[in-house]
């Protein structure tokens, strides 16, 4: 792999990823800092291909936010309400399977089902939630709850989370999906989201849902007040606990919007940044699969553009993602299956429309 590189210290980095080399902390923060965006991309792009080649993924899946009251009331986020507050709501399990119905005649191979940490919600209604969910869309897998939303169950119920996740599963849950993590800092926990779960306690949840079957995502939100330095260590954690379990089926960069949340003064990410930071993770998670370039986040425009810097997943056709958009996100609310393939492959890349366990689907 000889390279051009107009950052001299890409080299090291060059050599080792050319020797199958695992990189280090240093490594990482020289791919971050580094001015040299061809080069960061060319070798991440090549890690990319040795493993995808050609091919670029996507699933055409649902989302479903069946809260916003939230207890936690996290400072980045813009999608919270308190009960009774302007805007706030909860579905009904007949709500839920309404909107479901509502797109019954659609191809749907994976419902994401997330929401707020609400008080007022028992577990009852969490297995009922998958339980209809199951009945409507038999054929489809439920990735829901994040291991922010376990630890509030677990609560709940007042069982453990092995327990908890044992019943989930009994009742449809096939898979997790990875937010929450933020970044696995307790700088940034006790600045940003206090009430939530820290890091430590996000990782112990991965790591029991990973024993009991479960696959899961991993995330990173980044682009706030988080520095480079934090960014390497969270996703060296991240490799660390796939080295123990292999559970993470994906990671998934999170692009922050500050719109309408305590953090509205901080600016938007750059793509330049964007690409730096999924071409990092491309390159330091030499044990998760695949990276999602999350178009909802960083737009379809760069999200294409990120397929050539180590991304090789686009995520999915979503159908009206809510939680990005009350933070200001311009991207659309959902693609359809067209769509998604005319990105990919007007990028340059062939499509392969995957499930929620990255085997092709017809």
């Amino acid at each position: 792999m000889r390279l051009p590189l107009s950052d001299q210290n890409l080299r090291r980095v060059r050599d080792k990823v050319a020797e199958d080399k695992r990189l280090d902390a240093n490594d990482g923060l020289i791919l971050l800092n580094s001015n040299d965006l061809i080069g960061v991309g060319c070798l991440a792009d090549a890690v990319r291909r040795k493993r995808h080649g050609n091919r670029a993924f996507f699933i055409y899946n649902q989302h479903l936010n069946y809260t916003n009251v939230c207890q936690n009331r996290c400072r980045f986020c813009a999608f919270a309400r308190d009960k009774g507050e302007n805007g706030s709501y909860t579905m009904t399990i007949e709500e839920v399977k309404k909107t479901l119905l509502d797109r019954i005649d659609e191809p749907i191979h994976e419902l994401h089902i997330v929401g707020g940490i609400n008080p007022e919600l028992p577990f009852q209604y969490y297995l009922d939630l998958l339980n209809t969910i199951g009945e409507v869309r038999p054929e489809a897998v439920i990735k829901a709850f994040t291991a922010v939303e376990i630890d509030h169950l677990a609560t709940v119920a007042k069982l453990d989370v092995r327990t908890v996740l044992t019943e989930l599963k009994v009742a449809g849950l096939a898979m997790m999906p990875g937010g929450g993590a933020e970044v696995l800092s307790r700088r940034i926990h006790d600045r940003l989201y206090r009430r939530k779960i820290n890091g430590s306690r996000w990782l112990k949840i991965q790591k029991i849902a990973h024993e009991c079957g479960l696959k899961t995502n991993a995330t990173l939100l980044y682009g706030h007040i988080e520095i480079p330095e934090e960014r390497v260590a969270h996703l060296l954690q991240l490799r660390g606990l796939q080295d123990q379990t292999g559970g993470f089926n994906a990671f998934v960069p999170l692009a922050f919007h500050s719109a309408h949340t305590q953090l509205a003064t901080l600016p938007e990410t750059v793509a330049f940044d964007d690409l730096k930071t999924i071409a990092t993770a491309r390159l330091l998670l030499d044990n998760i699969d695949h990276i999602k370039a999350y178009w909802v986040m960083i737009g379809e425009s760069l999200a294409q553009v990120a397929l050539s810097f180590g991304a090789d997943d686009l995520d999915g056709t979503i159908i009206e993602e809510k939680i990005t958009h009350t933070a200001g996100a311009t991207s659309a609310k959902g693609l359809s299956r067209q769509k998604m393939i005319r990105m990919i492959t007007a990028a340059g890349f062939e499509p392969v429309e995957r499930d929620s366990f990255y085997q092709p689907v017809k």
